[in-house]
């Protein structure tokens, strides 16, 4: 019971964090501007289940694998770095948001959302912490999709309902920051731990390792202000839309 709350706690945090500026927050401000709220984190909540239940499914089947356990909880530990450095990058929407079907909102946003989903940094954080949780299966998906929900409820609420700027540049530095020290934090256990590392070789890994992820970082910031990149999410677009569709229903 323990081991499962830790289990849901850390993929709570670490599915908002992934979230924070992630395509699929975009993707639910964008539709809380043509749906009732309640109905796109309705749909919201049916895809997370189904996307993240798959993902679940194969970081559990993976961790069967016992002679790659050490290599399989080093690239997990190392893949929360690169989600990190994704974070930095960040998305963009590519029209997902209006995809439309006959079977009304709560469809309509369901399927958006688990197609956006599939190989999305959330999905694929999902797989890496039910490879590090292998015996709280059940705890992550619940953690990883109330995690997923509290952060496109925060999205719809500041973006859309109260109509403020969501600072892009600030969010995604914090959250990349604390991606990075999970995977630096897992790495440095499981060279340590599992491969039984010398200090020296640990300290020489880890500093090899922390100038990787500065340098990237460094030039993916460099990239995004060359690029002109808004430092604000994008808020209160056009509401109008939300009650042409909802005569439509």
């Amino acid at each position: 019971m323990y081991t499962g709350f830790i289990a849901f706690l850390f993929a709570v945090g670490a599915v908002v964090l992934a979230e924070m500026g992630d395509k699929t927050q975009l993707l639910a401000m964008a539709f809380a501007t043509r749906f009732k709220a309640s109905k796109v984190m309705m749909g919201v909540f049916i895809a997370t289940v189904f996307n993240h239940a798959l993902a679940v499914a194969v970081g559990n089947y993976i961790t069967r694998f016992d002679s790659a356990q050490i290599y399989i909880q080093g690239i997990a530990s190392l893949s929360f770095i690169f989600f990190g450095l994704w974070t930095i990058r960040g998305d963009k929407l590519e029209g997902e948001e209006n995809r439309t079907t006959r079977f009304g909102p709560v469809i309509t946003v369901a399927i958006a959302f688990f197609i956006a989903e599939m190989g999305d940094k959330t999905q694929l954080a999902t797989i890496a912490l039910a490879t590090q949780f292998p015996d709280a299966p059940i705890w992550v998906l619940i953690g990883t999709t109330t995690g997923m929900l509290i952060a496109d409820a925060i999205g719809i609420i500041i973006g859309v309902v109260l109509c403020r700027k969501i600072p892009e540049r600030t969010v995604k530095l914090i959250s990349a920051g604390a991606f990075m020290l999970f995977g630096f934090i897992g790495t440095y256990q499981v060279a340590t731990q599992e491969l039984m590392l010398t200090n020296t070789t640990v300290i020489l890994l880890m500093l090899g390792l922390f100038i990787a992820t500065a340098g990237a970082s460094y030039y993916l910031i460099k990239k995004e202000k060359e690029a002109g990149y808004p430092e604000s999410f994008p808020s209160c677009p056009v509401a109008k839309d939300q009650k042409n569709d909802e005569k439509d229903e």
